[in-house]
């Protein structure tokens, strides 16, 4: 990856975020985040990348990004929608929702759908054990996700889908 192949916001983000670190290295964590947030993910020349910027070795970028669990390092679909399976929300039915969405938008845990729309996956807890089950559909949480009414929810989704089409 080479500079060009960023937004010049974002190079100059990383370029004021720099000064504000003693190691440079302390630096691997933010820019990780900086480049998923305008790429979606963290590919091998992204890493390089980072690397090369730090003046630090490869491996030690990729031990931080397959440390935290929040960094992908593929691309996702335009809807990213993560089912809370922690106990509250298995009890009030997290995994015949999650198998329920599987179906309806087709992909499995951890794919994307054939047409780049959707990428689902199981997460650990989301925070909110009272309202369960709990969906994040990207950054925005969905509450009390009824299994019986997912034909509704898809309907949200793929309502989603068509407003980042027109985008």
């Amino acid at each position: 990856m080479t500079e060009m192949e960023l937004k010049s916001e974002t190079l100059e983000r990383i370029e004021k975020l720099i000064p504000k670190y003693p190691e440079k290295r302390s630096l691997v964590l933010p820019l990780l985040h900086i480049i998923q947030e305008e790429r979606g993910y963290i590919c091998d020349s992204a890493m390089e990348w980072i690397a090369d910027k730090l003046e630090i070795q490869p491996m030690a970028v990729l031990e931080v990004l397959t440390f935290y669990p929040m960094f992908r390092r593929h691309p996702i679909g335009k809807i990213h929608v993560k089912v809370c399976r922690t106990l509250p929300c298995a009890l009030n039915g997290a995994y015949s929702l999650c198998e329920k969405l599987q179906e309806k938008l087709g992909c499995g845990l951890g794919e994307t759908s054939e047409d780049g729309n959707f990428t689902i996956e199981f997460v650990e807890c989301i925070a909110n054990c009272g309202t369960g089950p709990v969906v994040h559909v990207d950054e925005d949480m969905y509450e009390n996700v009824d299994p019986e009414n997912v034909d509704g929810f898809v309907e949200q989704l793929n309502t989603l889908v068509a407003q980042k089409e027109g985008d």
